[in-house]
């Protein structure tokens, strides 16, 4: 059964309410839409209209199926689209992702490059946390995306490995804010506003492992991702955050400071996954362009991991 065929006949008489109209519609005859429903109903094993010889009326079924048809008819013309771009050379599409924390300056660096390296792909772009990466590669609906380390990296190819230093976000008052570096220590007392740990939990317990280790814990976590909640956060609540420098304050943000911190002892990882055996052309521009774009725009700088990049278990943090 030709199910699209069927779903447009469905739909059709739906919106009409009359075989004739939707035969007409679909330029077919009166008939062979009566059977194309009829077969449609039989598959499915509901009754869609209920029918008299003067009228044609939208069963309850039918209207809890219709949706599901449009939405299934309208996902089909995306893959003719995409076919047709394919097949007359002119685009592919490529689903790629970067994580919340990158910014804008990197963002339009990355499509500027890309669109350079392949003008002939569509990139549909997405804003997704780690977890939210790997959980669309599992399902096979992302192509490529920019990821944190440490994660499970099982099934995954990965290009360079990059390191964006981290420093601390503070209120320009705060007593570490006269400092050029500051000193984990340093931040004791203050409570700490990081990204929710849902997003990438490894890296989460990875930075509170440092901070422990550099002589800070945090008199509170308190959880927040985008950039300008983030700030109110510490201008109101005298807490600090972590992050690097291009992440920093901007010219509106008079009250707020970013330091490095003594001996760089927090890092991001960052690389470019995509499914193991799909790094297709699309695919390496993309991993080309967000390498370089981050390179060029966020300081970040090729890095070797002293130790395997794989989850920890799920504990707060790890000592």
């Amino acid at each position: 059964m030709d199910l699209i065929r069927h779903l447009e006949c469905f739909v059709a008489v739906a919106e009409e309410s009359h075989f004739g109209r939707a035969a007409a519609r679909l330029g077919m005859a009166q008939p062979p839409l009566s059977q194309r429903v009829q077969r449609l109903e039989r598959e499915l094993q509901v009754r869609l209209f209920d029918r008299t010889s003067r009228q044609v009326t939208i069963t309850k079924a039918g209207m809890l199926l219709l949706p599901e048809a449009r939405e299934l008819l309208a996902r089909a013309e995306v893959l003719r689209a995409a076919a047709r771009r394919i097949r007359d050379g002119e685009s592919g599409l490529l689903r790629a992702a970067l994580p919340p924390d990158i910014a804008g300056a990197t963002v339009a660096a990355v499509l500027t490059r890309f669109q350079e390296l392949n003008p002939g792909v569509e990139l549909e772009l997405h804003e997704l946390s780690t977890t939210e990466q790997l959980a669309r590669f599992t399902a096979h609906e992302l192509d490529t995306g920019l990821i944190h380390h440490p994660c499970d990296v099982t099934g995954l190819e990965l290009g360079p490995v990059l390191r964006r230093e981290l420093g601390v976000l503070l209120p320009r008052t705060a007593p570490a804010a006269a400092l050029p570096e500051v000193p984990l220590a340093a931040l004791t007392g203050s409570d700490l506003i990081l990204f929710p740990r849902s997003g990438a939990p490894a890296l989460y317990d990875d930075l509170l492992t440092g901070c422990a280790r550099g002589g800070y814990t945090p008199a509170a976590v308190r959880h927040g991702q985008g950039a300008s909640f983030v700030r109110g956060l510490v201008l109101s609540a005298g807490a600090v955050a972590l992050g690097p420098r291009d992440a920093g304050p901007g010219e509106d943000d008079a009250g707020l400071v970013w330091r490095p911190l003594a001996g760089s002892p927090l890092a991001w990882r960052h690389s470019v996954a995509w499914p193991r055996g799909h790094g297709d052309g699309a695919v390496r521009a993309f991993a080309d362009a967000a390498t370089h774009a981050l390179r060029t725009t966020a300081g970040a700088h090729p890095d070797t991991p002293t130790r395997p990049m794989h989850l920890r278990p799920a504990a707060e943090y790890w000592l």
